[in-house]
């Protein structure tokens, strides 16, 4: 085994204020969402994935990739968002595994009135802090991030669920 590659002092600064920085902006961000339109972050990617995609339909394994959810965590919010009357799940007729879940119309309403809320929620605490430039810094270290992580996560995703996975696919949170 090779030796340690330990940060430097700086290193580790930015890394801890990176990973700080990150935990705030998702709690405050699922706080917000939470409070203002009274539902968690997980509901409210699934009902952008699903108002995005063409019919407002997707087959439940490309929901599941599309908000980086394992399928069984997946399945329990939808499963949540039915009772509340969001989303209806169909039989996949060709393959008996399969199913596809509809965005109704109360759910493109619920989308629709969260969507103002928490997309200043996200200009206030990411974008309005920093400079133009700042912003495009931080596409481009996103990217390279993105890149980087994308094939270890799609290995790592393959082995959690068995299947294939395209790269940039994630694993849950709190899988990494």
């Amino acid at each position: 085994m090779s030796e340690a590659r330990w940060l430097t002092d700086a290193e580790q600064r930015v890394w801890r204020d990176f990973s700080a920085a990150v935990d705030m902006l998702r709690a405050h961000l699922d706080a917000q969402l939470q409070r203002d339109a009274g539902m968690p972050a997980t509901y409210y990617r699934v009902l952008v994935a699903l108002s995005e995609a063409p019919g407002r339909v997707l087959r439940m394994s490309d929901l599941a990739l599309a908000t980086r959810s394992s399928r069984s965590r997946l399945s329990h919010a939808v499963a949540r968002m039915e009772a509340s009357g969001w989303i209806r799940r169909e039989s996949c007729p060709t393959d008996k595994r399969g199913a596809f879940a509809h965005l109704t119309d109360a759910g493109m309403a619920a989308i629709e009135a969260a969507a103002p809320g928490h997309v200043e929620a996200v200009r206030a605490s990411l974008f309005d802090p920093l400079t133009p430039a700042q912003v495009e810094q931080l596409g481009e270290i996103s990217a390279a991030l993105l890149e980087r992580l994308r094939p270890a996560c799609a290995e790592a995703a393959e082995h959690e669920d068995g299947e294939q996975r395209e790269p940039g696919e994630r694993l849950a949170a709190g899988q990494e």
